[in-house]
């Protein structure tokens, strides 16, 4: 690393200079602490005594060798500075011990992976189809005793099951190390520390090595907007608001957590690196950046303007990244109607690959929580989505924000019966993959949880054991199957000639859409989100794919796959065909 780049923000690579490094026979410590006084090291190396560290030409930057330390140590940084004496994990630390301990752990993060292959072959899915399983890594399956499987344990079940389902990436919600489990991630303290829940970086570099060699690719969620305020983190880490805004009105945002401050270039420099260090490190295919909207706009507020610094820092970050890893996925969870978020910087947009449709997944749910007759003037509800999708490239996401929290679970937001809100999931996931854009399903979306998910808990597996689930999570792998290996499902999505509506009854509930590619004869998708019978007659010959209403999915309709020119649709159903 250049530390000219460092102080200047432009560092990608920090990671390699500060933080704990094995070399030679020990290990040499190196952290950035403009402010303090006076900077130690203690750790089981040492006794825990406190051994101080010398500053480096005056430039805020600390070091000390220890031929003592090895790895898998435990360490902790002591700064003095205005606050007095505090004890600080290593903001560069690449491993951490489990909550509610706060130590750093020395690692050596090199691994040799075997998955070239991969690797070679990998792009951002701009042009092929792109189904991501999210993932809360401690909660998708759980040993018997109740305790987590390490990230290596746990790869050949999870390869399995994406496989099944035909997921092509799995997306985890945040590994770095947090605190408080209820946090899920999103408050971190250890930004380089795969999180010890699970085990240690080469147990996680195993488990995406594992992913790649099955053909699935791995996505990592980042938090660039704001950190953890326990007294061992970033907060204060020098004796002065070093990562963070000075006492202000935008110093903490409403969950409690530190805003980093994006006018220090040190801080761009280390929140670059991370990304950086994921890729590089551990081969994920992408980052999902969380919130980017408080990144946009000042506390994620419209109402107070755009903060040009932070600004500056997404299109310096991504356009950095993707230099350095051109196959890679940028992906901005962003609610916001600021323009041209995947567009290149170079072009005046923030160059992220897919922006999540927030709007759309509002919208959908919002037109299902509708009686049939309310539906009838909500229309715009479904239609909308298409006068926008071609301004960005776009990805549809169900998320886990959509299944906690008292906002329900997917199938439980929709109106009706029991056997009614299965038919019309049913229907409602059809209609998602027929959308353009890219997919994301949380973990139990596709067994139709009606339990919100809690992270402490495995998702509801048991009901498989019941046919209506058993039944649904059948046409789910049906339907993931064709989106991937249709490619009028997923090769036009950025164009418009792929996209067309063929029918648009509103006042009788019934949508039509037809996805094409290379103006070749596509795939056709009807819809009768009625609670009456309809036929439909067909422009052409046309035969079945899938009908969401058949037997083998607790419908009652009989599986024929014989072409016609009419096609029948029990209520709230739906039917994709193929000529």
């Amino acid at each position: 690393m250049l530390l000219q780049d460092f102080y200047e923000g432009k560092a990608f690579d920090a990671y390699t200079y500060f933080g704990a490094h094995l070399q030679g026979q020990g290990c040499l410590f190196r952290t950035y602490a403009p402010q303090a006084s006076r900077v130690c090291v203690i750790g089981e190396f040492n006794n825990w005594q406190e051994a101080e560290l010398s500053q480096e030409d005056h430039g805020g930057i600390w070091s000390f060798y220890s031929e003592n330390a090895m790895e898998g140590q435990m360490y902790k940084y002591v700064i003095y500075g205005k606050n007095g004496r505090v004890e600080h994990c290593d903001p560069y630390g690449f491993g951490m011990e489990l909550r509610p301990g706060s130590a750093s752990i020395i690692r050596n993060v090199a691994y040799s992976f075997h998955d070239q292959e991969w690797m070679e072959k990998r792009t951002r899915n701009f042009d092929k189809a792109l189904n991501i399983y999210e993932v809360h890594f401690g909660s998708w399956r759980l040993k018997a005793d109740g305790s987590w499987f390490t990230y290596d344990e746990l790869a050949p079940a999870l390869i399995d099951y994406c496989k099944k389902y035909h997921y092509t990436h799995v997306e985890f919600m945040p590994l770095n190390e947090y605190p408080f489990d209820g946090s899920w991630g999103y408050q971190p303290t250890g930004y380089f520390s795969p999180t010890s829940r699970y085990g240690n970086a080469s147990q996680l570099q195993t488990l995406i090595d594992s992913l790649h060699q099955a053909g699935i690719g791995a996505i990592i969620d980042f938090v660039p907007a704001h950190f953890a305020v326990d007294s061992y983190g970033l907060k204060q880490y020098d004796g002065s608001e070093l990562y963070e805004y000075p006492e202000s009105d935008v110093t903490e945002s409403e969950w409690g957590t530190c805003n980093f401050i994006y006018s220090r270039h040190e801080v761009c420099s280390f929140l670059q690196s991370v990304c950086h260090y994921w890729l590089q490190e551990y081969h994920f295919d992408g980052i999902r950046m969380d919130a980017v909207s408080r990144l946009i706009y000042w506390l994620g507020d419209e109402k107070r303007g755009v903060n040009p610094r932070s600004i500056e820092f997404i299109q310096r970050m991504n356009a950095g990244l993707h230099h350095l890893h051109p196959s890679c996925m940028l992906i901005a969870e962003d609610s916001t109607a600021y323009p041209n978020v995947t567009k290149p910087v170079l072009e005046g947009g923030l160059e992220f690959d897919y922006k999540w449709d927030l709007g759309w997944m509002n919208d959908t749910l919002d037109y299902f929580m509708k009686t049939s007759d309310e539906r009838k003037d909500y229309a715009a509800k479904l239609t909308f989505s298409m006068y926008y999708f071609y301004k960005e490239r776009y990805l549809l996401p169900l998320s886990h924000d959509e299944v906690v929290h008292g906002k329900k679970t997917i199938i439980d937001k929709i109106y009706g019966s029991y056997e009614e809100k299965f038919s019309q999931c049913r229907s409602l996931y059809m209609y998602m993959m027929v959308h353009p854009g890219k997919k994301l399903n949380f973990m139990g979306n596709e067994i139709a949880m009606f339990r919100e998910w809690d992270e402490s808990k495995e998702p509801d597996w048991f009901l498989l054991e019941y046919p209506m689930h058993d039944s649904f999570s059948k046409y789910i792998q049906q339907l993931n199957a064709i989106y991937t290996n249709y490619a009028p499902l997923y090769e036009w999505d950025d164009d418009p000639r792929g996209f067309t509506w063929v029918l648009m009854e509103e006042q009788e509930n019934l949508f039509g859409i037809k996805r094409s590619v290379n103006n070749e004869s596509g795939i056709y998708a009807y819809f009768n989100f009625s609670a009456q019978n309809k036929t439909i007659p067909l422009p052409e010959p046309l035969t079945p794919l899938l009908h969401s209403d058949w037997e083998a999915f607790s419908g009652h309709t009989k599986q024929v796959q014989k072409a016609s020119k009419e096609l029948v649709l029990p209520p709230f159903s739906s039917a994709l065909l193929k000529v």
